[in-house]
């Protein structure tokens, strides 16, 4: 997963938002872990080619110190990345990155000390029923040709004339030909009861993580999480390889098809919902098909729902200076912690160039994914200072705030809660809902942007309706067809369809669908703030889809899937009310702020191996999805300019790295060199020419009608 960023999540660890020694040590332990793990489940798997250990002193002490090749490869590897990660991307000093690696050896010396300290114990009684039997230092036969492998214990497949004593001498094998075989298999039965008894501990570890995961001190490093995980499921398969034995993988398949009709038939329910809404059986499910949604968007409430939108929009236009201003919009796009980011500081910058004019003089903002965050809370901010607080919306550290990590705590919480630990609830009013890597990334979203994102879409209503704060759109994309779910606190049937031609007698089928109609018996208006964000940046993978109580069920992800830049319902609004926008204003004013180029130059999907000749159909979407976007949004930006009679205005403010070697990641996670190259992308030359163009659309004067000379 290196195009999300995740491997700074090894390289970098973070524990309570810092890096440093202690954070690496965590890591260091779990990686400490997993090789003790790997080396415990091989043991297992293999004694039995080896039984000439039995013979000896601390046998599992000789078996790691002979697998120690791996581990000590993986770790140069690791130490190697990991500085020039930390010196190139974290911009962190000689000095300190001594102590990281300090940490990360001190927590690696640490487990494994634990570990052979335990297994000595076992070692120390072990040894005495050896020594009972045969002297330690009885001479050793040696055998001649392939019978070597039999005759100490091995087989034909693994051949063994000798083996490390120690990490600096070389001993040869015994012949183990003249002990019982009950003897050796009662040493290591003994041994691998010690072994299964130490990964238990671990499982049990990771179990009580899951249940403490809500306070701060207890969320370890998610590189640490994962590593324990996956140490678990090593001596999982383990298990079943040595207990199954050829019955390991039809037992698996089994598993699995139990799995699957526990959750057809609703017995298990790990899917993740709405926090705020409805999901009991008592209320009648909405009904998701054609039918239904047409209903929502019949003719009469249409027009009642656009004459609800005309007050907002007189309610916004009382506010503004002169009898046709310039109505603004502000469309973000995807693109993570990057996006939200480069938003703020753009969003900081337009409002110094305003006077601090920039939220009341925009009317509307949307867009997908992680520019939303940014969005969302300059959106906030400007709510609490209008409330009597005293905020300054310029401050450098709200940017900071919206940069912070959200990635460690997903994942951890994806491993110590999702994967491990036992269903845990929390409630938003009278609904209970699962805690998972969905709630573990509002709690942590919540507590970066200082607690002004919790609260709930019925709390949005009336500074909306009044217009002091800018309406906000939040959009989220069906899986089951790709239509649009569209999350307000205003009725919105007027954007289920867009304009129709006169000659269209059909009408054809909505693809919006308006959340608070659809789900108008779950209790919409009670969805959280915190969730209607994650529904509209739901990361594949990073993030689950968030599952809603309709029949058939449905489930959405990111808004990006459909419209990454954001402009698609801001157009459509512009359509729908272009009589009032001509009649009132001067002109619509878009403000797109994106984190990648434009023209679709970016990363072209060029062929440099003979495989792609099978591959690149097969990826050819994927690579050009947010090409083909803009492609088509450019065609609408064009026909919303006719229907507006050039009304129009866009300017676009571009995230582009100085070196694309330097840009930030595409996730949930940045680096202090990435944020340093968000800061200097904002002076570039395209935005310092789009800085100038909204200076002179601020200082646009409309002319005064024309007066008819009287006959």
């Amino acid at each position: 997963m290196e195009n999300f960023g995740v491997y700074s999540l090894y390289l970098s660890p973070e524990y309570l938002d810092n890096v440093n020694a202690v954070s690496t040590a965590l890591v260091g332990i779990s990686i400490g872990v997993f090789i003790m793990s790997w080396n415990i489940t091989t043991f297992i798997l293999f004694s039995r080619h080896f039984k000439f250990l039995a013979t000896t002193t601390r046998p599992f002490l000789k078996y790691c110190i002979n697998n120690a090749v791996i581990p000590l490869l993986f770790l140069v590897f690791y130490f190697f990345k990991a500085v020039q990660f930390d010196i190139y991307r974290e911009l962190i000093p000689a000095s300190e990155i001594f102590v990281l690696i300090g940490g990360f050896l001190l927590g690696l010396i640490f487990i494994i000390a634990v570990s052979f300290l335990y297994f000595f114990r076992a070692d120390v009684n072990i040894s005495r029923r050896i020594i009972s039997v045969i002297p330690e230092n009885q001479p050793f036969r040696a055998p001649v040709g392939q019978f070597i492998a039999l005759t100490s214990g091995g087989s034909r497949l693994i051949k063994v004339t000798s083996y490390l004593d120690t990490p600096i001498s070389v001993k040869a094998v015994r012949d183990v030909s003249h002990y019982p075989g009950s003897f050796i298999d009662s040493v290591f039965s003994r041994h691998h009861f010690v072994a299964v008894l130490s990964i238990f501990i671990a499982f049990i570890f990771l179990i009580i993580i899951g249940f403490l995961l809500d306070h701060p001190l207890f969320q370890i490093p998610a590189a640490a999480s994962i590593t324990i995980f996956f140490a678990i499921l090593v001596a999982v398969a383990g298990a079943f390889s040595y207990f199954l034995q050829s019955w390991s993988v039809p037992f698996l398949v089994i598993l699995i098809l139990v799995l699957n009709l526990l959750y057809r038939y609703d017995i298990i329910d790990p899917s993740n919902k709405a926090y705020g809404i409805d999901y009991s059986k008592k209320k009648e499910r909405a009904i998701y098909d054609r039918e239904s949604l047409l209903k929502l968007c019949n003719p009469a409430t249409v027009e009642k729902d656009k004459q609800q939108m005309l007050e907002v929009l007189e309610n916004w236009k009382k506010k503004q200076k002169g009898a046709k201003p310039l109505l603004y919009m502000i469309c973000v796009s995807g693109g993570g912690t990057r996006s939200a980011d480069f938003t703020m500081n753009i969003m900081q910058r337009l409002d110094s160039l305003s006077g601090g004019e920039l939220m009341n003089k925009t009317f509307l903002i949307s867009g997908a994914s992680g520019g939303m965050l940014g969005a969302a809370y300059f959106r906030g901010l400007f709510q609490e200072k209008i409330s009597g607080r005293n905020i300054n919306l310029q401050d450098k550290k709200y940017a900071d705030d919206i940069s912070k990590d959200l990635l460690n705590p997903t994942l951890s919480s994806f491993v110590a809660r999702d994967l491990a630990s036992p269903a845990q609830k929390f409630t938003v009013g009278e609904y209970s809902y699962i805690k998972d890597r969905g709630y573990a990334f509002e709690q942590k979203l919540n507590y970066n942007t200082n607690f002004i994102l919790d609260k709930q879409i019925k709390d949005l209503y009336e500074p909306e309706h009044s217009a002091k704060v800018p309406l906000i759109l939040f959009n989220s994309v069906i899986t089951r067809d790709g239509r649009k779910m569209l999350i307000s606190s205003q009725p919105m049937s007027f954007l289920m369809q867009p304009s129709n031609d006169t000659t269209d007698l059909d009408g054809g089928d909505p693809d919006m669908v308006d959340f608070s109609a659809l789900f108008a018996k779950q209790d919409p208006m009670n969805l959280r703030m915190l969730t209607a964000l994650r529904m509209n940046a739901t990361f594949p993978y990073i993030l689950p889809n968030v599952w809603l109580p309709s029949s058939p069920v449905i489930d959405v992800m990111d808004a990006g899937l459909r419209d990454n830049f954001g402009q698609e319902v801001a157009l459509r609004f512009a359509h729908v009310f272009k009589d009032w926008i001509l009649e009132n204003t001067s002109g619509v004013v878009l403000l797109q702020i994106r984190d990648r180029k434009g023209g679709g130059w970016e990363f072209p999907f060029e062929s440099a191996h003979i495989s792609e000749v099978v591959t690149k159909p097969m990826l050819l979407l994927q690579y050009n999805w947010h090409k083909m976007q803009q492609y088509n949004q450019n065609e609408l930006v064009s026909l919303s300019r006719a229907v507006l009679n050039n009304q129009f205005h866009k300017i676009v403010f571009q995230y582009v790295p100085k070196q694309e070697n330097s840009k930030a990641a595409l996730n949930f996670h940045l680096t202090r060199r990435e944020k340093k190259d968000i800061t200097e992308a904002l002076d570039n030359e395209t935005n310092s020419i789009a800085y100038d163009r909204f200076t002179n659309l601020l200082q646009y004067t409309p002319p005064a009608p024309a007066v008819s000379a009287k006959k």
